[in-house]
């Protein structure tokens, strides 16, 4: 079932989410060669502690990190460890927050000094990915265009969508219905209504689609060992289209739009 939010709830969510952008600026200034993924781990969960806030991932289903810290290869849940970036890396950090009782999710891929063109094509596709799913998350519309705008962006770059991996429901709960697929038809799939609010998450690779889980049953990596992304915002669905509710980077459209000063009264 599709639960459904008050403005007032979504507010909360706002809220869970400016800590959670704040944490994924803190930890882009400390992406860099030498630093070991359980260091990006220890330094999220102080910062979201600081703010009377939890890391929503810590104990989720046993899962022993604050963030999930996924390089390269590794597309999703990678466990925080002694792992050590290099220049050339690629990495994805996924955090979730939850305070107040109301929990946000979001992710970005970070470039670990100079990449390839096959990386940089990778971030910037599966990003714009990202945008064309929220674009499509206006009331009236369907589930199936916020999926089918996904694809479209990430094919056209050459990409494969990860069709085993979908995004949610998010809210009192880190994983609430629907589920949110990177990938289908347009105009299929359950009407998109003020109030619901999805986290979607684009996860692609520069190879083929096919993924597999590691031996400790949390990182799941490409098939191929091609690289992997994953970009993920907290959207509502509100009466004046989507509202990102963990903006740590916004389209163009969208930071003109919030530019734009409200029409004042007569």
């Amino acid at each position: 079932m599709i639960v459904k939010k008050t403005p007032e709830e979504i507010e909360k969510m706002a809220e869970s989410g400016a800590i959670l952008v704040g944490t994924l600026e803190m930890l882009s200034s400390k992406v860099r060669a030498g630093v070991s993924t359980s260091e990006l781990d220890a330094a999220a969960e102080r910062f979201i502690r600081a703010q009377g806030a939890v890391p929503s991932f810590k104990g989720y289903r046993g899962f022993p990190g604050s963030i999930c810290a996924s390089p390269n290869s590794m597309v999703v849940h990678g466990i925080p460890g002694p792992y050590r970036l290099s220049n050339g890396d690629i990495i994805s950090i996924d955090v979730g927050v939850t305070h107040d009782g109301w929990v946000a999710d979001a992710a970005r891929t970070f470039a670990v000094g100079p990449v390839t063109a096959v990386a940089r094509n990778l971030l910037t596709a599966t990003e714009a990915a990202l945008h064309a799913g929220v674009a499509a998350c206006e009331p009236g519309r369907r589930l199936g265009d916020v999926s089918h705008a996904i694809q479209v962006v990430a094919e056209d770059a050459g990409l494969a969508v990860v069709r085993s991996l979908v995004g949610h429901g998010v809210g009192r709960n880190m994983h609430e219905d629907p589920q949110v697929p990177n990938f289908g038809p347009p105009g299929k799939g359950p009407v998109l209504e003020e109030g619901m609010v999805i986290a979607i998450e684009p996860m692609t690779t520069a190879g083929r689609a096919g993924v597999r889980v590691a031996a400790d049953g949390w990182a799941i990596f490409s098939q191929d060992s091609s690289l992997a992304a994953h970009f993920e915002f907290t959207v509502a669905i509100t009466a004046d289209g989507p509202r990102i509710l963990t903006p740590w980077h916004l389209s163009p459209a969208e930071r003109d739009r919030r530019a734009t000063p409200a029409a004042s009264g007569g």
